[in-house]
């Protein structure tokens, strides 16, 4: 293994772990959109505020040490590709920034007029950043980010794979956040909530995965180096990550909550690793290889000494926190 790929399987981890608990924060929006009228989505809404609460600044942790890693350790290739992909990174950053804002401001709303307003910003910009950091990964992955970042600021994503990759992207953490915010409220001794969030879970993940289906055919003719991959080497993953999917629901439909969360992770990292595993070796799908795309060796070294520290220093407090924000029970006020 060469040291830039070492420095991009650190980077791709990051993009796991990003679209592991940053996806299943991201998803806590759609049930929050579809709780109802203020009195009716209170009680789905202060679980939402429960489990997100602690830990939503913290998931983006991940994003920036993506992005940090990224235009460090491959500079050629983030310029090109914010330059080509400039409006949905636009609209992504977008989200996010309405999602942390509008999250923290209905919490202190003067009048339930506002507590509405900022709730439907809070629901509706967690929906965005997903679904644009999925045209974001598609744009990359059918090969429209040239080299010298001069492709079109439409066109180069505004396609069935990007389109796909969006929806997809804000179903996958739909689903992830269906099945974490169900466990969480069995476990809190919240049984009607817990089945109301069942049936929603059920109904997004084989909605989910209807579209994953669906997207097979215009992928295949979109983006034929991604698919050749998906085909090939990634298969085992794909393959695992639907079973796990599959094992996910019926682990939901049984009520077995607590393993459903596992499986339900199991299925998101190994579609998200075989994306990356059918991509190699490209940085720029049919552009730029990770190899040719990569800066000074000592940039990449000192990188991986700052990963090696922040597993040691950051890693830990992550765990720490996770373990206390399930260790609480919470109760509707």
């Amino acid at each position: 293994m060469t040291l830039p790929v070492l420095v991009a399987a650190a980077l791709f981890a990051g993009v796991i772990a990003y679209g592991l608990f940053g996806g299943a924060d991201f998803g806590t929006g759609f049930f929050d959109l579809t709780a109802g009228s203020s009195t009716r989505g209170a009680e789905l809404r202060t679980l939402v505020d429960h489990s997100i609460g602690p830990v939503w600044e913290a998931n983006h942790v991940w994003l920036i040490f993506v992005l940090v890693t990224w235009w460090t350790a491959f500079p050629t290739t983030f310029a090109a590709a914010t330059k080509t992909l400039f409006v949905p990174f636009l609209l992504a950053l977008l989200g996010i920034v309405l999602r942390g804002a509008a999250f923290a401001f209905r919490k202190y709303s003067g009048t339930l007029a506002q507590a509405r307003l900022f709730g439907a910003v809070f629901a509706g910009s967690s929906l965005i950043a997903p679904f644009f950091f999925g045209t974001i990964a598609g744009a990359i992955a059918s090969g429209r980010v040239p080299a010298d970042g001069n492709g079109d600021l439409w066109a180069s994503w505004l396609t069935p794979t990007s389109l796909f990759g969006g929806v997809i992207a804000v179903g996958t953490c739909s689903f992830l956040a269906g099945v974490f915010l169900t466990a969480d409220a069995d476990r809190s001794g919240h049984p009607e909530l817990a089945s109301t969030l069942r049936r929603r879970t059920l109904a997004v993940g084989l909605a989910t995965g209807a579209v994953v289906f669906a997207a097979l055919v215009p992928i295949t003719r979109d983006a034929t180096t991604l698919s050749d991959g998906l085909t090939g080497r990634a298969a085992p993953l794909v393959v695992i990550s639907g079973l796990a999917g599959a094992a996910t629901l019926v682990l939901v439909f049984m009520r077995r909550f607590s393993p459903a969360r596992l499986s339900a992770l199991v299925a998101v990292a190994t579609v998200l690793l075989g994306w990356g595993v059918a991509q190699y070796p490209w940085m720029l799908v049919d552009e730029v290889t990770i190899d040719d795309g990569a800066g000074a060796d000592a940039t990449l070294v000192a990188l991986l000494v700052a990963v090696g520290l922040a597993v040691v220093l950051v890693l830990p407090a992550l765990a720490y926190l996770f373990r206390l924000t399930q260790s609480e029970r919470w109760t509707l006020r």
